[in-house]
């Protein structure tokens, strides 16, 4: 009876253990996918940036032709 525990609990160890390993995987693919789109989000934020200076310098320019 105490040997068929046994393996029983090995059986749910060994299971624990692969289920750790898969989270694992899956954490290092969501911090990788996270970096991604911070990266992303600061180039987005710079051409935002870029294109808010364009504009005003734009509206600049009108502004003193209308004057």
């Amino acid at each position: 009876m105490s040997l068929e525990l046994l393996s029983q609990l090995e059986t749910k160890i060994q299971t624990a253990l692969e289920t750790i390993e898969l989270l694992k995987l899956e954490l290092d693919e969501e911090k990788e996918k996270a970096a991604n789109l911070a990266e992303q989000n600061h180039q987005l934020k710079q051409e935002l940036s870029s294109w808010n200076d364009k504009i005003t310098g734009l509206v600049g320019l009108l502004s003193n032709q209308v004057d």
